[in-house]
């Protein structure tokens, strides 16, 4: 069975962010794959979206044996799980949440889909606060 280098970027703004961060980050170590390496975690204003609550983020690497569509399955419950009911591509636009986790890298695969699109950009090459995190790993 092969295993996949994954990265993922978690923030949430909503609650105790961080425990809600830490909530996640062992749902995913429990059901998704042993964690590798951690980034610090960063303060930020929210991007592409008003808001007064601050977020905390933190990249995340770790090897995986299953396949982009099922972690991407699996991350979504793991978010309703926790209490976000609706994605930000339902909703129209992003809004506060407690907890957002985004699939960033997945081995060296480059897949585009309507739900899925591997590597993602936004965190690779727009967000300022993506990258300082990424470097981290």
């Amino acid at each position: 069975m092969s295993s996949y280098y994954v990265v993922l970027l978690l923030g949430s703004n909503i609650g105790n962010t961080l425990e809600n961060i830490e909530n996640a980050i062992a749902k995913i170590e429990k059901r998704i794959g042993k964690i590798d390496k951690f980034s610090k975690i960063l303060e930020t204003k929210p991007v592409e979206f008003v808001s007064n609550n601050i977020f905390r983020n933190i990249a995340l690497s770790l090897y995986t044996t299953i396949s982009p569509f099922s972690l991407l399955k699996e991350i979504k419950n793991i978010e309703k799980e926790m209490g976000r009911l609706e994605d930000s591509s339902v909703k129209g636009g992003y809004e506060d949440r407690i907890i957002d986790i985004d699939i960033v890298k997945f081995g060296e695969i480059n897949l585009q889909s309507s739900v899925l699109e591997i590597p993602h950009r936004k965190h690779l090459f727009e967000r300022d606060f993506s990258r300082i995190l990424l470097q981290e790993l």
